[in-house]
């Protein structure tokens, strides 16, 4: 029933078109051709004149009503250093190109009107006109110049070239459907190397190459964690893509690099206002004051709930929303502190597992420093205990030998130099050490070497090697080392 009053709506209108059409031509015939078509050209011109005023009054109008949304005007303010160089450049190429806009808009309805038909006149035709030439070819040509030197001068500032001596941090945003993958270097302070024949979906997407020591602290954010960045700090972003063409855009720190796969790109730029200054700034203008949800006048204001966005702005898919990140500003302290918190991906995913290239090799200083932390924290629970519950027998983590039954000096003083500084810092507490291994003979020989090392650090133990039950050697019950208090 639907389709058939659809169709019978439709055919209606084509009767009425068509009779409307009869109508002219019988006032045509009526009237005479010649006078319908200048009264209809004189109509047509009018209706463009009406048109370029309404049309240029909305313009303007429009710009200046939503002047507070758009980026650079009102409080919507560059939040990144060379933003305020690159809105510069678009207000003066505005002037330029507005000026153009709105002349040949005056001039294409003007003319449309002035020199309608109306009958008893010629038009007049030109072959050359060397004096028009040069107007439309000069005058383009300075202000182009002009424009384009001023966007090379601009270019330079903006992408410095930056030495070891430049303080900077480079992260890494690495763009794939439907998402982004952030990478920050750890307390060293570098990027790790990345591999793409090193990929693997389950546990290493990135390909991060492991052996690579810079890559052992790097951090990586997951898929919903806000980017954190410091104010007044350098950022200099690599950008990569693992499928399509994705583009890294965030808007309020005018910066926008396309992410393409195989060819990396980057961006420099220095935020300069945090998060909750950008707030501050604009809850001054009154179209901010207004809840985010109109149904909820008491709620939360649109200036409240503003966040920096990190936003995709190539069109890579039908998910491609869904790379929307949240990007929050904090003060250096704030981000050192956010950072500290942070574990990096390899000691949280990769260690200890059969991709691990540096087990029982290396301990690392962040691994060095949580130890200590743990070991500290374990010992001092008991010491301060006085219920009685707390456990006196600590495991040594990083206490290692090598193939021969030698022990690993730079990997176990990770552990042993902390425990050595406690004893040492504690005179009335004393310790002991047992070291666990295949069988006595084994055991015995660990153990002298513990001992060794202890003593060279100033510190008295009572260290014994000891028979493990389970004889397998690639048991790791075979092979612990393990130290108790013996008194507070």
């Amino acid at each position: 029933m639907t389709y058939f009053i659809a169709f019978a709506i439709i055919a209606l209108l084509a009767v009425v078109v068509v009779q409307i059409g009869k109508l002219s031509e019988l006032a045509s015939r009526i009237r005479g051709e010649e006078a319908v078509e200048k009264s209809s050209n004189t109509t047509q011109g009018m209706a463009l004149i009406v048109f370029m005023v309404v049309f240029l009054g909305a313009s303007v109008i429009s710009a200046w009503y939503y002047k507070d949304y758009m980026l650079g005007y009102g409080p919507l303010t560059s939040a990144s250093a060379h933003g305020f160089e690159l809105d510069h450049i678009f207000n003066v190429t505005l002037f330029f190109t507005g000026i153009v806009f709105i002349l040949t808009h005056i001039l294409l309805f003007w003319y449309s009107y002035k020199y309608r038909n109306i009958g008893g006149r010629k038009a007049l035709f030109f072959a050359h006109d060397t004096k028009l030439e040069m107007v439309w070819t000069v005058i383009p040509a300075i202000v182009m110049t002009y424009l384009v030197a001023n966007g090379l001068i601009a270019w330079n500032s903006i992408f410095p070239t930056l030495t070891e001596e430049d303080k900077y941090l480079e992260i890494e945003a690495t763009g794939y459907q439907f998402a982004w993958d952030i990478r920050y270097p750890g307390l060293d302070g570098k990027l790790g190397n990345k591999d793409f024949r090193l990929i693997d979906l389950a546990s290493n997407s990135l390909g991060i190459d492991w052996r690579d020591e810079a890559s052992a602290d790097d951090i990586i954010l997951g898929g919903t964690d806000k980017i954190i960045l410091p104010k007044d700090s350098t950022i200099k972003v690599r950008i990569t893509a693992k499928d399509v063409l994705h583009n890294f855009y965030l808007p309020h720190f005018r910066v926008k690099m396309d992410a393409v796969p195989g060819l990396p790109t980057s961006f420099i730029f220095t935020p300069v206002l945090t998060t909750q200054e950008f707030r501050q700034q604009l809850s001054k203008y009154p179209q901010w004051q207004e809840p985010v949800d109109p149904a909820d006048p008491n709620g939360p204001k649109k200036w409240e709930t503003f966040e920096y966005e990190l936003a995709c702005a190539e069109l890579c898919g039908k998910g491609h929303y869904s790379m929307r990140r949240v990007v929050e500003v904090v003060t250096r302290e704030e981000f050192d502190t956010w950072l500290a918190g942070q574990k990096p991906f390899y000691g949280a995913n990769i260690r200890g597992t059969e991709a691990d290239p540096w087990a029982g090799k290396k301990v690392f200083s962040y691994e060095k420093k949580a130890r200590a932390s743990e070991l500290r924290s374990d010992i001092n629970t008991f010491i301060a205990d006085t219920t009685g519950t707390a456990s006196n027998a600590f495991p040594l983590k990083f206490v290692n030998f090598d193939e021969k039954g030698i022990l690993l000096s730079e990997v176990a003083g990770a552990e042993l130099d902390v425990l050595a500084e406690i004893v040492k810092q504690k005179p009335s507490m004393k310790i002991s050490v047992t070291v666990t291994a295949a069988n006595a003979e084994e055991a015995q020989a660990k153990a002298e070497q513990v001992g060794v090392y202890l003593s060279s650090k100033g510190v008295t133990a009572q260290v014994t090697g000891v028979a493990s039950e389970n004889q397998s050697a690639d048991s790791k019950a075979a092979n612990k080392v393990e130290v108790k208090i013996i008194s507070k």
